[in-house]
């Protein structure tokens, strides 16, 4: 299993920024494909940005230039940076783990997508 904590939401006005981030669990964390994704009331879950074990970086085109993701293998933690917050970026963002291929380590199998339970981000006045 890899367990994921996230942290670092809460409230911020237009155009603030937030710096949230995800603790995981696990010996495996520096080879894996790690992401952000977010859902808003009655919308579906998207990505926002992911990094590879290797530090490559991909973002959704409506957060491109505010958001940075990253990541220190030497805690097992990832980034998110949210400069010029806007209202619609206000969700739930889920810290996702993505082992493909599988893995195998000192007897443990891990494969798939592993989830936080998310932490919430408002961009109001």
């Amino acid at each position: 299993q890899v367990q994921l904590v996230e942290s670092g939401g809460g409230l911020v006005q237009p155009g603030g920024s937030l710096r949230l981030s995800c603790a995981a669990s696990g010996s495996i964390f520096s080879s894996i494909t790690m992401g952000w994704y977010r859902q808003a009331p009655g919308k579906q879950r998207d990505r926002v940005a992911a990094i590879t074990s290797g530090g490559s970086t991909n973002y959704a085109d409506s957060v491109k230039g505010r958001f940075t993701i990253s990541r220190d293998n030497t805690k097992n933690t990832i980034f998110l940076q949210m400069n010029s917050l806007k209202p619609e970026d206000t969700a739930v963002y889920y810290c996702n783990a993505d082992v493909d291929p599988p893995i195998i380590y000192r007897g443990h199998y891990y494969q798939g997508e592993y989830w936080g339970k998310g932490t919430l981000v408002t961009v109001s006045s």
